[in-house]
């Protein structure tokens, strides 16, 4: 594991949403990135995120990827514009629709921390 990846997965053990600002351009990204998707800078600056956001997109999961999350399904993952700018894939409580407003809470699911957002 990077340290890197160490910074967001402790966060999520945490309860708390990181994503990466560039100091070069101020691009703000979500995940682990070794370089601004934006300019190529390298220089990338943890932080974080109030954990509120907009929905972009919302999908239901039918099909678990494997046994672990046969007990989870069906299961719906949203895409989050967070307010900070950046855009994340988290779990959603299902019924969430494209434009509402969200707020990410700290879950555990088939033994893994994940964020899954609820309505704000």
């Amino acid at each position: 594991m990077t340290g890197a990846l160490h910074v967001f997965t402790a966060g999520l053990a945490a309860g708390v949403l990181r994503y990466q600002r560039c100091a070069a351009c101020g691009a703000a990204q979500t995940g682990q990135r070794l370089a601004c998707t934006a300019c190529g800078h390298t220089v990338l600056i943890w932080h974080d995120a109030a954990g509120t956001g907009t929905v972009w997109s919302a999908s239901t999961v039918h099909r678990a990827p494997t046994d672990a999350w046969r007990a989870e399904v069906p299961y719906t993952l949203v895409l989050v514009t967070l307010d900070e700018g950046p855009r994340v894939m988290a779990h959603g409580r299902p019924g969430l629709a494209i434009g509402q407003r969200v707020r990410a809470e700290a879950v555990t699911l088939a033994g893994t921390a994940l964020m899954r957002f609820v309505p704000a």
